[in-house]
């Protein structure tokens, strides 16, 4: 059903107008325009279980390291220059901020929806009717060619009775806010990831400079078995074995140099640079931080731009539900067009004026199940929205009790892995030691103690760098790392 209203007028004939029912028909659409609170709901956050997210949790102190700037958590100055570049060059933090321009023009074409449009047209017609067809008298000359000289201006606007456009200016707001969110979320990724990435370039330079040391301590003992051999306190085996020894430890070099040089690219690229040598430090100049505290699990929802990206995708849903709900409702538009038309134009200007002005109301009564098929679609996407920022939630905690508990389990294998190192190393002393002077044991015991010492010690190098990788880990899972200072 579609009822309209239609005023018109021309220039000649305006006083006619009935003045008394076009205010009519404004306090009806006054009336109207009442009714929108009662289709639209007011936005609310759902209940949420933000309580218990995570192990580990520090009680009720809501001081956390997610505040922390990342200059901060990071005192490496060479670090600090590679995460800087990261966020200025990175790929997908520019390609966060270009969304971030999307959905501030979507936010901007949704408030413009709320004004009247206007256009304007000139034309000029030529038209020329068949005089047979006319079938006029003989001996009648009439013109049957005529130009028309039309200059217009057109407007129209559709009355928000029903909250419809500003359904869909709030839905186009929440995106922008999501855009934002998702770009911190973007930078706070990419700080752990090059974090991480440079903290494990310094762990397998240390692997590699203690792997070197090895090996020249190996190549040592195979000069102290040829020796051994020629004092006939050895037999050849030894030797043979010594050289085993010493390639099985040369062999991993090649491993080691080229994790480093992958590593160094994957660097390169987050920093936004073609592949190259990452200028760095060491392992052991790394100072970590010890004060590693979480807050309480309710922060996340603060803290965390990825869930804070998922509450506003669920707001924009809440509002495209609510303008879905506006289809099943009349809207009003009102339509108004004028200008100058003519038939010659030396008078363009004389007595050519015209203007038409329309209000319509049009109510849905079948449109083939769409209106209904768009509210169920709206409702379902809402619904979906909601289970991902629960999950979204449970997997934040999920991820602060794993860097949590990383970070403790790696405290506590540095300190016996220490001792294991000390042990192994008297080992191999000790061993080394009887070999050259009794004959209580032989290489094979030597051999044993060495391969266990390069293990233990490559493990340790492991060991620090889970230990620097989960404060990362945790800052990141708490939410920290878009805040630059």
């Amino acid at each position: 059903m579609k009822m309209i209203i239609v005023i018109r007028s021309s220039r000649n004939v305006s006083e006619k107008m009935k003045i008394p029912r076009l205010k009519n028909y404004l306090l009806a659409g006054l009336f109207l325009l009442s009714l929108g609170g009662c289709v639209t709901k007011k936005y609310d956050l759902p209940s949420l279980n933000k309580n218990g997210l995570y192990r580990g949790s520090s009680g009720e102190d809501t001081a956390s390291i997610a505040k922390l700037p990342w200059r901060a958590l990071f005192t490496d100055p060479i670090l600090q220059n590679l995460i800087n570049q990261g966020i200025k060059n990175n790929f997908d933090l520019k390609r966060a901020v270009e969304r971030i321009r999307i959905a501030e023009a979507n936010l901007r074409q949704s408030s413009l929806a709320m004004l009247p449009n206007l256009s304007a047209d000139a034309s000029v017609t030529d038209a020329k009717q068949s005089r047979a067809a006319l079938n006029f008298p003989p001996g009648i000359n009439i013109n049957t060619e005529t130009q028309t000289y039309r200059l217009q201006l057109n407007t129209s606007w559709e009355a928000d009775i029903w909250g419809k456009l500003n359904s869909a200016k709030r839905s186009s707001y929440a995106a922008l806010l999501q855009t934002e969110a998702a770009r911190r979320a973007v930078q706070t990724q990419l700080v752990a990831s090059i974090a991480n990435g440079y903290f494990s370039l310094l762990a397998l330079d240390k692997q590699l400079t203690i792997t070197e040391q090895t090996i020249e301590i190996r190549k040592a003992d195979v000069e102290t078995m040829k020796a051994l051999k020629e004092g006939a306190i050895v037999n050849g085996a030894a030797v043979v074995q010594s050289e085993a020894n010493l390639y099985a430890a040369q062999v991993t070099i090649p491993d080691i140099k080229r994790n480093i040089r992958e590593t160094e690219n994957a660097l390169s690229v987050l920093i936004g640079q073609s592949p190259q040598s990452i200028e760095r430090t060491s392992l052991d100049e790394q100072r970590l931080y010890e004060d590693l505290k979480t807050g309480v699990s309710a922060q996340l929802l603060q803290n965390r731009p990825d869930i804070q990206a998922a509450e506003f995708a669920f707001r924009a849903a809440f509002e495209n539900t609510n303008t879905a709900r506006t289809f099943f409702y009349p809207s009003l538009t009102l339509t108004a067009s004028g200008g100058l038309s003519t038939l010659e134009l030396k008078n363009f200007f004389d007595n050519s004026i015209f203007y038409n002005l329309i209000g319509g109301i049009t109510q849905p009564i079948f449109a083939r199940g769409q209106n209904k098929a768009r509210l169920k679609t709206a409702q379902a996407q809402q619904q979906i929205a909601f289970y991902d920022l629960q999950q979204n939630l449970l997997i934040a905690g999920r991820e602060v009790s794993d860097a949590l508990f990383a970070y403790e389990t790696a405290l506590q294998k540095e300190l016996l892995r220490n001792q294991q190192i000390t042990a192994l190393t008297k080992a191999v002393d000790f061993t080394k030691e009887l070999l050259r002077y009794s004959s209580a044991t032989n290489y094979t015991d030597v051999l044993t103690s060495e391969q266990s010492l390069l293990t233990a010690q490559i493990s340790s190098v492991s060991d620090r760098l889970q230990r620097l990788q989960s404060t990362v880990n945790l800052y990141k899972a708490l939410g920290g790392g878009w805040e630059n200072e």
